[in-house]
């Protein structure tokens, strides 16, 4: 049994969770389910960035205190998660005692090591991003992300020496050939570190929200610095240095924080570094980037209560190719149910359930051997993709298999001759769909396994169900 651990992003608590938020969270939920199914010891964390200027400015806004409304907004995405089936083993905040202990310490580490020191900063700041920007990054004067005109700041800062480790990263990334995925988005990275690196600002001067810097609270650690440690302060430094994070799944926006920063801030504390960042790509709706000044957002519970958790754990991860850019449509999410989970594994898991009420005892005995090598490749090619992180093509492969089934079933046509082979084939192809859906559908992937009963290997009992997607008119 191998020991696996699993991070999304801690989400800004600005706001509600919205799809693009649960797109992440979902793929990092098949990951932890998978790895559960083969029995690994998971630990599967997500949690809340609470120490930003955006998270002051939202409770003003709602006329909160700032820690009634981080209480309150921290509860909000846990229920989120929970209502669409995530199973993280932590949630943690950057408020919490446990990461504010850690941060400190991993300062104090990286400042006895002399890679911190005070100085001016005069240069440009994105307040969406919350982080400095450098001319080069605008387009048309603009932040590309949130086309956003950054501020002007000159101001006294503490600064982390990232210059310092320009060659380490690039030996780093040279050792680890798939340290960050998509390539495309390795590359990237590379090429950013090879243009040079420059040392960056880790604070803001001013008292008040957020983690003050250790024997200096007229500065707060700045807000990616300290986010950034969350993965340590969950399980402590010890913890982190004897097993890191196997994967960190993060949207492209923030990579180089992961990829980048991240690195350089651990080798300087004398930490252990991850193993792998994932990456996905940007998230929009109708074709619009999700906008909180458009008003496009999309809450996932809705969908959810609209459609069930399953069908939109199924349409974002086969819809969208994780590591690039995806639009959700929520015709597309109609179509796709009434297609793939309606028509598709609904009326297959039908139709296989009806026949199997025929079979007896002295039936469960040959599978057809065709079919056997069917399910043997596609748990394979499951296996095999979701190591890629290639989600949509894993649940290809499990379609490719409920079609296999179907086609089966019309060339033998069991309800004509009553064919024990057949019956029991479809029943054991049926039951694999139905384990192999587990990490993706899992209420989807228990009903199927509890209407077929082994009660020994010589002994079955089918209990059909209801219709597993009733058709959306």
């Amino acid at each position: 049994m191998a020991r696996v651990y699993i991070t999304t992003p801690i989400y800004y608590v600005n706001d509600r969770p919205h799809v693009g938020h649960a797109y992440t969270t979902i793929a990092a939920d098949v990951l932890a389910r998978y790895h559960r199914l083969r029995g690994d010891e998971v630990a599967f964390l997500t949690g809340t960035d609470e120490n930003s200027q955006k998270t002051v400015d939202a409770a003003s806004r709602s006329k909160e205190e700032i820690r009634a409304y981080t209480d309150r907004l921290a509860d909000l995405w846990r229920v989120t998660w929970k209502e669409l089936g995530i199973t993280n083993t932590d949630f943690i905040r950057t408020t919490e005692d446990r990461h504010r202990k850690v941060v400190s310490e991993i300062w104090k580490r990286i400042l006895e090591k002399g890679d911190i020191y005070k100085g001016k900063y005069d240069g440009l700041y994105c307040n969406g991003h919350e982080a400095f920007i450098k001319e080069s990054e605008l387009i048309g004067g603009l932040c590309p992300d949130h086309q956003t005109r950054p501020e002007r700041i000159v101001e006294e800062n503490y600064f982390f020496k990232l210059s310092k480790y320009q060659k380490l990263l690039l030996d780093f990334y040279g050792s680890n050939p798939h340290f960050v995925t998509p390539e495309a988005r390795f590359n990237e990275v590379r090429s950013f570190v090879r243009s040079g690196l420059e040392d960056i600002s880790v604070s803001r001067p001013g008292k008040g929200w957020g983690i003050p810097v250790p024997d200096d609270p007229t500065h707060a650690i700045y807000v990616w610095f300290d986010a950034l440690i969350n993965y340590v302060s969950a399980v402590g430094i010890k913890a982190w240095n004897d097993h890191p994070a196997d994967v960190h799944t993060i949207g492209k926006d923030i990579v180089r924080f992961h990829a980048i920063i991240w690195p350089a801030m651990l080798i300087s504390a004398g930490l252990a570094l991850p193993k792998q960042v994932a990456t996905n790509g940007f998230f929009t709706i109708d074709g619009v980037k999700i906008s909180k000044s458009l008003g496009n957002a999309i809450d996932p519970i809705d969908l959810k209560q609209k459609y069930g958790v399953d069908a939109l754990r199924y349409f974002l991860l086969r819809e969208i190719p994780y590591g690039g850019d995806g639009d959700f449509s929520e015709e597309k999410l109609k179509e796709r149910y009434n297609g793939d989970l309606a028509n598709g594994l609904g009326n297959f898991t039908a139709r296989v359930l009806t026949l199997g009420e025929k079979l007896s005892g002295a039936d469960l005995k040959t599978v057809d051997r065709e079919i056997e090598a069917k399910i043997s490749e596609a748990k394979r090619d499951v296996q095999d993709k979701l190591s890629e992180f290639k989600f949509h093509e894993a649940l290809a492969s499990v379609w490719d298999l409920i079609a296999t089934g179907d086609a089966y079933v019309n060339k033998k046509k069991p309800w004509e001759t009553s064919d024990s082979t057949t019956i029991f084939t479809l029943i054991v192809l049926l039951d694999n769909v139905g384990g192999l859906l587990l990490p993706f559908l899992p209420e989807t992937s228990g009903k199927i396994t509890k209407s077929i009963h082994w009660v020994s290997p010589s002994e079955l009992k089918i209990k059909k169900s209801e219709p597993l997607f009733p058709r959306i008119v």
